[in-house]
């Protein structure tokens, strides 16, 4: 890859020589501005305001606009004279936990090479040492004529820099939080929760550019003069969202129907629907009230006091006969007895 920066990393009193390599690269596709009548190229030219004569890239210089319109010229010798230590080193300032750097502050990443075989020493010392610690380091570096933060992390066996914003760069999100209070419910918790676990991880290899995709078979066609082919429609996932619950409802069964088979989802309960019944007025409801809670004690009451009855006859009733059951047997045993006796006496005469 070619390197766009020569330098060194200053790391206490070791200097590194590196090459600094863009990591990323723009796939979009880019167009170019063409006269409709005649598809003729629209190109752009710079012309001074003062005579109105186009000027070539030598004939331009910079300068800085003052406030009050007037133009301040600025030289790249004037430029040169600053004192910008940073403007070949790469000045790591502190080790710190990758977790303390704001993602906001992210910017263009870089990857660092060691430039020849003596920079693959202290290159490797600072690569394990950055491994070990589980930190990144924080650096100042000079490109494109401006001083810049950077922040310098482990990929694979390579040392990366991304580019970093100076902290009076980020904006504070004042205005633009919700400024109605609103309250969520646990079940919405829970059911945002469910379609979290149910989307689960995402292997990032194998998303791609469904646009970008789109625009090259537009191109191809056109290009060789067969019709555009056609897609259908992603599915509408927008408009406006009237039922919170029911959204979250439908789009986790609509994320379990996407997923693969075999794949664990989350378990969602349903919820069961609102119930809305009407309610009657207050007067009318009072006079149902009382219409209904007098016959219903009277019955109640004479329902009580039969069953009350029947227990206590039932009760009566086999008291008696356990007790007129005891003389009877008392009678019966002296008679036959008596009769026994009798019978005794005639058979010995």
């Amino acid at each position: 890859m070619r390197s766009i920066w020569n330098g060194a990393i200053s790391f206490g009193l070791v200097s590194i020589p590196i090459k600094l390599v863009n990591a990323t690269e723009n796939h979009s596709i880019s167009f170019r501005q063409i006269h409709k009548t005649d598809g003729g190229r629209i190109r752009y030219r710079k012309v001074c305001e003062l005579d109105g004569e186009e000027v070539s890239t030598p004939e331009i210089g910079k300068a800085y606009e003052d406030g009050d319109g007037p133009m301040i010229p600025i030289t790249d010798d004037d430029l040169a004279a600053l004192p910008l230590p940073t403007a070949k080193t790469i000045e790591i300032v502190a080790f710190v936990p990758a977790d303390s750097i704001d993602p906001l502050q992210m910017d263009t990443a870089y990857y660092l090479s060691a430039a020849g075989v003596p920079a693959a020493k202290p290159y490797t010392l600072l690569r394990e040492a950055l491994k070990r610690s589980r930190k990144v380091a924080v650096a100042k570096f000079a490109l494109r004529g401006r001083e810049r933060l950077g922040m310098l992390r482990v990929v694979d066996d390579v040392i990366a820099m991304h580019g970093l914003l100076w902290p009076d760069e980020i904006r504070a999100p004042e205005g633009v939080a919700p400024e109605t209070d609103v309250t969520v419910r646990e079940a919405e918790l829970d059911l945002a929760d469910a379609l979290m676990d149910t989307l689960g991880s995402v292997d990032l290899d194998s998303l791609h550019d469904d646009y970008r995709e789109a625009v090259e078979e537009m191109i191809a066609a056109k290009a060789e003069g067969a019709p555009v082919p056609e897609r259908e429609p992603a599915a509408g996932g927008g408009g406006k969202v009237l039922d919170l619950m029911a959204a979250l409802e439908n789009s986790v069964r609509a994320a379990k129907e996407g997923r693969a088979e075999g794949d664990e989802v989350a378990e969602v309960t349903r919820l069961p629907a609102k119930k809305t019944a009407k309610r009657a007025p207050a007067k009318k409801a009072t006079e149902a009230k009382k219409t209904t809670s007098k016959p219903t004690s009277k019955t109640a009451a004479k329902t009580t006091s039969k069953t009350a009855a029947r227990t206590a006859s039932k009760a009566t009733s086999k008291a008696t006969s356990k007790t007129a059951a005891k003389p009877a047997k008392k009678t019966a045993a002296k008679t036959a007895s008596k009769t026994a006796t009798g019978a005794r006496k005639r058979a010995s005469a």
